[in-house]
């Protein structure tokens, strides 16, 4: 691994836009690599997400998006197993910055972001880890 990419994995973030190669076990695997955990998936690359449960997604926890806002037409939430609504003001927050949303299992998350990103679509994914 070259040594800038290893500094940027001690800081939480891979650089680039990366499909997701697999997920389960608690975490992810993209970029030729793992991390055990949730993920935001940004234009900008990836970064550890400290999320562990779908209820606990607020404005704090996306402020990543937000922050991307210009660059995201729609955001892909995995919830885990189950599919766990957003709060209402936290939909219409996201809808105000210019984000679509769609939320969904983790797996779906993940598969219907590759696809997405492949088409070259403004997409980025915040994606609870599933066991």
């Amino acid at each position: 691994m070259a040594p800038d990419l290893r500094r940027d994995l001690q800081d939480g973030f891979v650089p680039g836009r990366h499909l997701i190669d697999a997920y389960g076990n608690g975490g992810f695997r993209f970029a030729e690599m793992s991390h055990r955990g949730s993920i935001l998936v940004l234009p900008s690359g990836v970064r550890a997400w400290d999320v562990a449960d779908a209820r606990a997604i607020d404005r704090t926890a996306l402020r990543p998006v937000q922050a991307e806002a210009a660059t995201i037409e729609l955001l892909l939430v995995g919830t885990g197993l189950d599919i766990v609504p957003l709060a209402e003001p936290l939909r219409r927050w996201l809808k105000e910055a210019g984000i679509g949303l769609d939320v969904m299992q983790t797996g779906a998350a993940a598969r219907t972001y590759n696809i997405l990103m492949a088409e070259n679509r403004k997409v980025a994914a915040a994606l609870v880890a599933v066991a």
